[in-house]
């Protein structure tokens, strides 16, 4: 992990707000004013938000939830993770991405599972780079 570096779990959306200039850049469409009372609608659901700081800013930031499943056993599964980008290439991903494995085990996971739009390629080879595999494929109908 580069030197200097916090992560900590926001404690709520007004907590979470520290990494909304990040989050921004992979959810564009979330909306900054309503971005604190989602966080905390997720937060009842189990949601949870790491953030990764260096010096007072935050540079990379994951949210995440435990589940259990028949295929996948125990498991921690990221819904989001970003690097801002003035900050990419220097480790940030990787250090969040290690937390987050850590934090699995330490929670009786079997397993770490995310999701990747088919178009962000870069994401892509920084999973396959960090010893992810590409496990399988994800379908969805859009219903509203």
């Amino acid at each position: 992990m580069p030197d200097a570096l916090i992560i900590t779990l926001a404690q709520d959306g007004q907590d979470a707000q520290f990494a909304f200039p990040v989050m921004e850049q992979l959810r564009p469409d979330i909306d900054e004013e309503h971005f604190p009372q989602r966080i905390d609608e997720l937060m009842e659901d189990g949601y949870q938000l790491a953030m990764l700081f260096q010096e007072l800013k935050v540079v990379a930031c994951a949210g995440y939830s435990y589940g259990d499943s028949l295929a996948w056993g125990k498991y921690l599964y990221v819904h989001d993770l970003v690097t801002d980008e003035e900050s990419r290439g220097q480790g940030f991903g990787s250090a969040l991405l290690s937390w987050l494995k850590e934090q699995a085990r330490q929670h009786g996971c079997d397993q770490l599972h995310l999701d990747s739009g088919v178009r962000r390629e870069g994401a892509h080879r920084f999973y396959v780079r960090e010893g992810m595999e590409d496990a399988s494929k994800h379908f969805r109908w859009t219903l509203k």
